[in-house]
């Protein structure tokens, strides 16, 4: 209570205040504050660009052609990693007849062998991941395109994406999915 006692004080403290100044200075004519704008309804749709994507004309082929690659990159990974297996076997085999010295120059062989495992899945998974940006990303920025031209066409204000990760929507009403009608329009530009 005692702070809605000081508020209400402080309140009147300042009430008193501007009466004492509006009577100090005459009045002037003031500009009327500016009109808000007209409120404009936001327009809202959603569209799921995982689906989008998948239904677009040549995303197959581009899946296709990164899953084959892949499949090359697995085999080296599988062929450097069996060499490695077969390198520890063979030293967990020799480890007791072996000298110190050559203890340490088989555990420092396996170390690098390992770590030049470790430096090519690396590359591999860069190579990888710039060779899906080269192919998806055409095929992303015609999605982009079709989607900004329904919005700017149905002037709207936002799309939704609920197929990005992270999507934070729960629920959402049907009559604004605007996936099938971009489909549609990717579809008849081929």
């Amino acid at each position: 209570m005692a702070f809605s006692r000081f508020t209400t004080r402080y309140a009147r403290a300042l009430c008193a205040g501007a009466l004492v100044t509006a009577a100090a200075f005459p009045a002037v004519a003031q500009d009327p504050p500016p009109a808000a704008p007209a409120a404009t309804p936001s327009r809202l749709a959603w569209v799921d660009t995982r689906q989008i994507i998948q239904q677009t004309p040549g995303y197959a082929q581009a899946e296709s052609t990164l899953t084959a690659e892949i499949a090359g990159f697995r085999v080296e990974v599988e062929r450097l990693q069996a060499q490695l297996d077969s390198s520890m076997r063979a030293y967990d085999q020799q480890e007791i007849v072996l000298s110190p010295s050559n203890r340490q120059a088989k555990q420092q062989e396996i170390r690098q062998m390992q770590a030049r495992l470790e430096q090519r899945v690396n590359e591999l998974q860069t190579i990888a991941a710039d060779r899906e940006r080269e192919l998806v990303a055409p095929i992303e920025e015609r999605v982009k395109g079709v989607i900004e031209g329904l919005r700017a066409e149905r002037n709207l204000s936002f799309i939704f994406d609920v197929g990005a990760p992270g999507n934070n929507v729960i629920t959402a009403d049907r009559r604004l999915d605007l996936t099938a009608v971009v489909i549609q329009r990717l579809n008849a530009s081929q």
